[in-house]
């Protein structure tokens, strides 16, 4: 925590700022596929979800109209832009908050930033569409940069790693200066290291507990473990179960110094990040008074 990342200027002006909390991004899937069935949403019902989460402090909305799920297919072009693009005009109408689009496709991009997007989050790092880091330095729009081994359709099929951690750094910073070298501004990439995004849970675990270190590269870390299977594997929970283990392992995500934290359960989140900041001023305020905070004992 305590990381002094620079904030992002949205295109519009508005600004995402990382001086206090952790950011939480709510996640509002726009299909009937997701992994975790209580967040299937559709139409008015997705649009309505949104503003639900805005009501529970969410800083960010994600709007998603492709499942990332293990196993789940690629869907066409025209299906995403019909599943999301509706969504977000609605919602467009009664707020001004933050969007972000999951997607991998540069006219569902387009399509999305010109209904009132912000953000573009790509599970590929802009690998899989040529066009999407061009769309995005042009329109001046930060973009997420997610690790992942393969495809949905394949990336938990065994995924090897000789070091999980020096590989997905390597990865992700191969990704900024791919973006950099396409006209994106440095101070507009985020990067997510993609938990469960073709990884064991050995491998989940030990992201999570070297996470600072990608933390150190400077660019805003983005940390989305919500509900995921490692976490059911380790507390033997179903996907409707996994609240506490995900909050255990957003906590430490935050603690590692995550500045966005992206979920299904956006009052918890919330919940979660204020006391986290309240406990690290704490820890601040009593180590200017020349007492031994929990920084110092390395917790």
């Amino acid at each position: 925590m305590n990381f002094p990342y620079k904030n992002i200027t949205l295109a519009n002006g508005k600004i995402l700022d990382f001086s206090g909390p952790a950011l939480v991004m709510a996640i509002i899937n726009c299909n009937s596929d997701s992994f975790y069935p209580d967040s299937r949403n559709s139409g008015q019902d997705a649009a309505e979800k949104a503003l639900a989460a805005r009501e529970a402090g969410a800083a960010i909305i994600d709007f998603g109209g492709e499942s990332s799920r293990p196993g789940s297919a690629y869907i066409g072009e025209t299906e995403e832009l019909q599943r999301i693009i509706p969504v977000i005009k609605a919602f467009r109408k009664q707020s001004d908050l933050p969007v972000s689009v999951d997607t991998r496709k540069a006219a569902v991009a387009r399509a999305a930033l010109d209904a009132g997007a912000d953000i573009i989050n790509d599970i590929s790092a802009l690998r899989d569409d040529p066009e999407m880091a061009l769309l995005c330095a042009n329109r001046k729009a930060p973009v997420i940069l997610v690790h992942m081994k393969g495809t949905p359709a394949d990336m938990q099929d065994s995924p090897v790693y000789t070091d999980v951690l020096a590989e997905v750094k390597t990865f992700l910073l191969e990704a900024a200066e791919r973006a950099i070298r396409a006209g994106i501004p440095e101070d507009k990439i985020i990067l997510d290291p993609g938990f469960g995004f073709g990884k064991s849970t050995e491998d989940n675990l030990a992201l999570l507990t070297r996470l600072a270190e990608i933390r150190l590269t400077g660019y805003p870390l983005l940390a989305g473990v919500s509900r995921k299977s490692f976490i059911g594997e380790i507390t033997g929970r179903t996907v409707d179960e996994r609240l506490a283990g995900t909050l255990a392992a957003c906590a430490a995500a935050v603690w590692a110094g995550a500045c966005i934290i992206r979920l299904h359960d956006v009052k918890e989140g919330v919940d979660l990040a204020d006391i986290l900041y309240a406990i690290e001023k704490k820890g601040k305020q009593r180590n200017s008074n020349g007492m031994v905070s929990a920084n110092n004992l390395g917790l």
